[in-house]
């Protein structure tokens, strides 16, 4: 690996099968990329994030998205208990009407990996909730631009 002078980076090479390579120019012209560089930096950023949830004490944030129908029995006081509970995990929360009867709650959440992604299954597994899903990312602090 060799420094990139004056920008802080490290130039490296890879060797990728043709059709993959054709690929990931096709990708990178779709997504709007100014070359591969910067496409398969943000690949590698993309694995270190899911790489770090592995880690139980590993600070992340992320969001938690429920969807519920909100004429279930005691779901909406069910969630605000649960929220309540996790006040020092929960940063920020959104909640939308998506027609009469569904709600859209999305929860921003940072916290220790494990702590996190239980607070998650317990929302996400509470009664009267019809979909949910913990998306992960890193607080930023360990990983570069």
């Amino acid at each position: 690996m060799k420094s990139v002078k004056g920008a802080g980076a490290v130039r490296f090479s890879i060797s990728l099968p043709q059709a993959l390579a054709k690929q990931l120019d096709r990708m990178v012209a779709q997504k709007g990329y100014d070359n591969r560089s910067l496409a398969v930096a943000d690949m590698i950023r993309a694995e270190l994030v899911e790489h770090q949830q592995q880690f139980a004490e590993r600070e992340i944030a992320g969001t938690i998205t429920l969807l519920y129908d909100h004429h279930k029995q005691r779901v909406q006081t069910a969630l605000t208990d649960i929220q309540h509970d996790h006040h020092h995990v929960i940063i920020a929360t959104l909640h939308a009407h998506l027609d009469h009867d569904n709600c859209l709650e999305v929860l921003a959440v940072r916290g220790k990996a494990a702590v996190v992604k239980r607070i998650a299954d317990e929302l996400i597994g509470a009664k009267g909730v019809k979909h949910g899903k913990l998306t992960v990312t890193s607080t930023g602090k360990d990983l570069a631009a």
